[in-house]
């Protein structure tokens, strides 16, 4: 290793980041010591210092911060003093583009009653930040930050929030193109406002009526879960739509037009009628549809889907390519008044996959006319999955179910297959 440049050993060096093995290679020699300034990201993993005092562990985190030259990524997962981090982050402040700190492991947390706010105050003096992710922090206050205005991405996950400070906190990141609050709790109405925003993952607990409104010209893919009421501003260019609720309901849901819709999924236990209807006639371009509501109503009493016209559902998306119906949609896809409107000109043009889920064997022969339907008029189908999913009847009615099923596979064994 003698022979080799300075250069090239501070490249093969630059390529680490877990701290563990950046200090061992600092003992290899004072020139390999000297070499490991030069690194340019820093990884302390959750298992770091686990039998070291903390003191210590917080010392050798600061030592090794502050060594490197040109630090440009911070990873902490390890516990640490959360007194210590307004030093480490000055020390390298003017390098650093990249900030991870899992928060939920940082001590003096029962000291203080705001520890939440207090912490994160000190990351307003990283000004070049373009990505911060957090986790298991408090929002109940609003953070002391300016304006991070080259700031990308913002990754907030396990944290307690406020409405009004998690607006102020997202206003103070104004050039975000990409925004994550995941596994988020507190919040009852979330107003974000950002015109850069292309890429957007929203997931909140808990079974309350949580409210969101989003308006972002340059929006493109949008992921929800746990809001009630959904409104989005029509200004958008939306190409990929999840919106779920895992507990509760979703009572309405206003998205505007989807022109450039590719991908669409809808799941939850349950969800008003009016609110399905809407997205489903807005995205008549999709190409991707996944449908996986248990139940409709907009109170406590749990309905089942109305009647589903198939003719007019494919006529009204012409363009869909791929589609998954769980069992509850394609009960009502099947209702004996589903195929009225059949007739020898009716063709489904772009269909290529389908997943159906079946959980109950009622109206067997309409479920079977809908599926031979679905075979003879996709003119382009390839693959259709018959997901046999907690069938709870165990009436001699399902055992003639299952019969027809597998005699429906074996006549289109190339295209059909049971799960």
């Amino acid at each position: 290793m003698d022979s080799v440049p300075d250069a090239i050993v501070q490249h093969i060096l630059s390529l680490l980041s877990n701290a563990r093995n950046i200090a061992a290679c600092t003992c290899v020699s004072k020139r390999w010591k000297e070499a490991a300034r030069f690194i340019p990201s820093l990884y302390f993993p959750r298992n770091s210092f686990e039998t070291a005092p903390r003191a210590e562990a917080d010392a050798t985190i600061g030592r090794m911060i502050s060594s490197a030259s040109r630090l440009e990524e911070l990873v902490i997962y390890c516990p640490f003093s959360a007194s210590s981090l307004a030093s480490w982050l000055s020390s390298c402040s003017r390098s650093l583009r990249v900030l991870e700190l899992r928060m939920d492991g940082a001590a003096d947390k029962a000291v203080r009653g705001g520890e939440g706010p207090n912490r994160l105050d000190c990351i307003d003096v990283a000004k070049g930040l373009e990505a911060l992710k957090l986790w298991g922090v408090s929002l109940t206050s609003s953070p002391n930050w300016g304006s991070f205005q080259r700031l990308r991405t913002l990754e907030i996950i396990g944290a307690t929030l406020r409405d009004s400070v998690l607006k102020d906190a997202v206003h103070a990141c104004p050039n975000l193109t990409d925004l994550a609050l995941l596994g988020c709790d507190g919040a009852a109405s979330v107003s974000i406002e950002l015109e850069r925003l292309e890429r957007c993952r929203l997931d909140f607990l808990g079974p309350g009526n949580c409210s969101l409104l989003l308006s972002s010209p340059s929006l493109q893919v949008l992921e929800i879960q746990g809001f009630s009421w959904v409104r989005v501003s029509q200004n958008h260019r939306l190409r990929s739509l999840c919106i779920a609720k895992n507990t509760g309901r979703v009572y309405k849901v206003d998205v505007g037009k989807l022109p450039d819709l590719d991908y669409l999924s809808l799941r939850g236990v349950q969800w008003s009628w009016s609110a399905i209807h809407s997205v489903l006639q807005c995205a008549n371009e999709v190409k991707h549809l996944v449908m996986k509501i248990e139940f409709c109503g907009d109170f406590d009493t749990l309905q089942p889907f109305p009647e589903i016209d198939l003719v007019e559902f494919f006529n009204n998306h012409p363009k869909l390519r791929n589609f998954e119906i769980h069992g509850a949609m394609f009960a009502a896809l099947c209702q004996k008044n589903s195929l009225r409107n059949l007739d020898s000109r009716f063709v489904i043009p772009c269909l290529e996959e389908v997943l159906i889920t079946v959980r109950s064997p009622l109206n067997a022969e309409q479920k079977l006319n809908t599926l031979e339907s679905l075979v003879m008029y996709s003119a382009k189908l390839r693959h259709m999955v018959i997901r046999i999913s907690q069938m709870k009847n165990c009436h001699e009615s399902a055992d003639d179910f299952f019969e027809e099923i597998c005699k429906f596979k074996y006549m289109n064994y190339m295209i059909v297959r049971i799960e």
